[in-house]
């Protein structure tokens, strides 16, 4: 078994440019490392007049590529792009892969308020996976899947206003495949510029003291600057008492 399992819940294939490295340096260090998308990302304009089932099959394929490039698992759900909506059924759905995964950690889309950040979907997502969290813990939910009761923390994407505890982790050593991965999809489907992404790690790095780094929201964690989000940075505040029967929190 590997050390850690880290699940990245995310809305759309091209939302692991922002996160690429940190996925990368998990899995150097021996890590299973799952990326779930909820949509195909079926809305974008980029295929032209393409149908919907169409432009769907062309964007899983270059997640799927996208992935061989980091060198990680992932998987899809069908959700609808541009209409992700929190419900009971759209977690309990996450709830049986979460449960099947069984992460020591999710990384996913967080509270935000800047533009492409706030994208409802993003927020949604966000929403999803931490309800899915709960729900994982329930048998009855993720029946027949065995129940995940293991503290599993939450990591999200950082808004530039979040007040939250910030874990910054350290991507130097991966930037070459983080390139590849954003222009993978800027070929594709025109986002992902390279010089942007440089600058935005360049940015992130500097106020951390390293060349290039991935900064993210601990929402029940500490903070600090790490070389990997698992294990996870020791929080000063108590987690709610581990229960070895079926519960709602």
């Amino acid at each position: 078994m590997p050390p850690y399992t880290l699940l990245a819940i995310l809305a759309h294939p091209d939302d692991e440019v922002l996160c690429a490295g940190t996925l990368m340096a998990q899995k150097a260090m021996g890590s299973r490392v799952v990326v779930l998308w909820l949509t195909k990302g079926e809305m974008t304009n980029a295929f032209g007049d393409l149908s919907s089932g169409e432009i769907a099959k062309r964007r899983q394929d270059l997640g799927f590529e996208a992935l061989d490039i980091i060198g990680i698992e992932g998987r899809f759900l069908d959700l609808p792009d541009s209409a992700v909506e929190v419900s009971v059924q759209a977690s309990q759905k996450v709830a049986n892969i979460v449960a099947d995964i069984k992460p020591d950690g999710i990384l996913t889309w967080g509270d935000a308020w800047v533009r492409g950040f706030r994208h409802p979907d993003h927020q949604a997502t966000g929403e999803i996976a931490r309800n899915a969290v709960n729900f994982a813990r329930i048998t009855k939910v993720v029946n027949p899947e065995d129940p995940h009761r293991e503290f599993c923390p939450i990591f999200t994407m950082r808004d530039i206003h979040s007040t939250l505890p910030a874990v910054a982790v350290d991507v130097s050593g991966h930037v070459d495949k983080i390139f590849q991965v954003a222009d993978h999809y800027r070929k594709a489907i025109g986002f992902g510029d390279v010089e942007w992404l440089k600058a935005r790690l360049q940015s992130s790095g500097s106020d951390w003291g390293s060349d290039y780094a991935e900064v993210f929201d601990a929402w029940e964690t500490g903070g600090g600057l790490t070389e990997t989000l698992l294990p996870y940075l020791a929080a000063d505040f108590d987690h709610h008492p581990a229960r070895s029967c079926d519960s709602k929190y």
